[in-house]
């Protein structure tokens, strides 16, 4: 019995995920597409995982360049998303209107996202119809705190801390092929209990492990534009 693609996807569809734009930069040339196959694989050294389809037009752009930035999508973010993820009339060669900046890689990074890594690519395995790419982290960020591997490289970089209109964001979830709102009426901590990591003097929580973000891939559409 042979497994069936369709049902493959059902099944997957059930594990909820969050939403990214995966993004790079190649010479002058722009090009993202929605992600939603990443996940953290090690602690030490910093190192993130993404699967991006074969037939993807961003696929030959993150070989070339070797960086990528994963930008994770708030709850208000769902047109940004779809945008990358499907063709569509509402584009130009502006990136779609989005408005980015840079970290270390000169990989786009889209303002007001939930948080952003920006990495180097290490590796690059098969994987069936998607390649896998293992990149390393350079610098990463949330609301109000942006952190670099290397002071040179904050020195390339022009955004700063990462834009907050000061108050809490919510993720863009994904769930069974369609776009999800978390519920806030619910909020219960993990075991063990994440402990406080400060980074110049700024708090946040840090699982005690590293969390796998997964399930079936959204690397469906893809978006190049030449940069100015």
């Amino acid at each position: 019995m042979t497994i069936e693609k369709g049902f493959f996807r059902h099944v997957m569809g059930h594990f909820a995920t969050g939403v990214t734009v995966v993004t790079t930069r190649s010479q002058k040339t722009l090009a993202g597409l929605t992600v939603n196959a990443f996940c953290s694989v090690s602690l030490q050294p910093p190192l993130i995982l993404i699967c991006i389809d074969l037939t993807s037009n961003t696929l030959p752009m993150i070989r070339d360049s070797g960086v990528f930035a994963v930008n994770m999508l708030t709850e208000q973010q769902e047109a940004l998303s779809r945008c990358f993820a499907t063709a569509s009339a509402d584009y130009d060669e502006r990136f779609y209107h989005a408005k980015y900046k840079v970290a270390a890689t000169g990989a786009p990074i889209l303002e007001d996202t939930l948080a952003f890594i920006d990495a180097r690519v290490v590796t690059e395995y098969p994987g069936g119809d998607h390649a896998i790419f293992l990149g390393q982290v350079l610098a990463m960020g949330i609301a109000g705190q942006v952190i670099f591997a290397h002071e040179a490289e904050s020195e390339r970089g022009t955004i700063g801390d990462h834009r907050s209109n000061g108050t809490e964001k919510a993720p863009l979830a994904y769930y069974l092929g369609q776009y999800r709102h978390l519920s806030s009426s619910y909020q219960k901590p993990s075991l063990p209990v994440p402990t406080p990591y400060v980074h110049n003097g700024v708090g946040t929580n840090v699982p005690g492990g590293s969390s796998v973000l997964g399930g079936e891939s959204m690397s469906l559409g893809a978006r190049v534009w030449e940069a100015d």
